[in-house]
């Protein structure tokens, strides 16, 4: 048996595709462009190149991008005073600050600074409270976790009722893919480092999600036949026969995954496109409230 796999690409680029005409129906019907600002603290190659390939998204669909770049000696009621400015402009529906910011400055500080009506990264401390609490929404689902349970319903994984198994417990994945996988009527469970034998855990999971951030930790004899399998994971491996001298892996070590689950996601390919997808449409989201659509 070989997986079905799950084309995060593709569905991305459906996803993308679907927000530029609902942005040029707006630009006709209100006179209305969307707006998401960046902010980048320093001069991280990373960080720098996840903000040129949002904003290289952002004007692909439509959407304004907003660049603010600052020193990265940039003190943090400066940075404070900027966010406030954003959280005043029309024109601006979403804020985005990238992550890491420099060791002197208070992260928590910052984002909890920013409007909770645009805050399209889903971080606010309202927004996750909203996502753990049964019979609530936020205004905003953290990306990942979102694109995460949209890769899901598009490879038609049914979700309520199943045992899901969540390895990896980050305020960024882990703990809120648990809490959408349970709004979605999952029984889930959350492994970590701490967890006595892993494999006893997998192994009887219909729906894995693998986000702890170890190359190729789960293997296909942790798997459930059948499973759906989503790796949340990006890790570099030495291969002296790749060009860069490395190449990318996930948190699942794909070949003997492939063999034993029912679908997988790629890495690359996979929940990577995903992401930027889901911060663009929570970002149009933020633009209908504001013109009241």
């Amino acid at each position: 048996m070989s997986a079905i796999l799950i084309d995060g690409t593709a569905i991305a680029k459906k996803i993308r595709a679907g927000i530029a005409e609902t942005v040029t129906e707006m630009k006709a019907g209100h006179n209305y462009v969307p707006g998401l600002a960046t902010v980048l603290v320093g001069d991280d190659t990373a960080s720098s190149t996840y903000v040129r390939m949002k904003q290289r998204a952002c004007e692909e669909a439509g959407i304004r991008s907003i660049g603010h770049t600052l020193p990265a000696e940039t003190p943090q009621d400066e940075l404070v005073e900027l966010v406030t400015s954003l959280n005043a402009d029309p024109h601006v529906n979403g804020i985005l600050v990238q992550l890491p910011l420099p060791g002197h400055i208070d992260e928590e500080a910052v984002l909890n600074s920013i409007s909770l009506e645009k805050d399209v990264d889903g971080f606010h401390p309202v927004n996750i409270g909203r996502l753990a609490m049964k019979g609530r929404d936020p205004l905003f689902i953290p990306c990942t976790p979102y694109g995460v349970i949209v890769l899901l319903r598009e490879a038609g994984v049914k979700m309520s009722g199943a045992e899901a198994v969540v390895v990896g417990r980050s305020n960024i994945v882990g703990l809120p893919v648990a809490m959408l996988l349970q709004k979605e009527n999952a029984t889930v469970t959350i492994c970590h480092s701490r967890t006595k034998d892993l494999a006893e855990h997998t192994r009887r999971a219909d729906i894995v999600i693998a986000a702890i951030g170890r190359a190729e930790m789960i293997t296909g004899d942790m798997l459930k036949p059948g499973a759906a399998v989503i790796d949340v994971g990006i890790n570099r491996k030495d291969d002296p026969t790749a060009k860069r001298g490395y190449r990318l892996v996930g948190d699942v070590e794909f070949e003997s995954a492939k063999e034993v689950a029912g679908a997988i996601t790629p890495v690359p390919g996979g929940v990577g496109p995903m992401t930027i997808a889901m911060l663009l449409q929570n970002t149009l989201h933020s633009a209908q409230k504001a013109v009241g659509d």
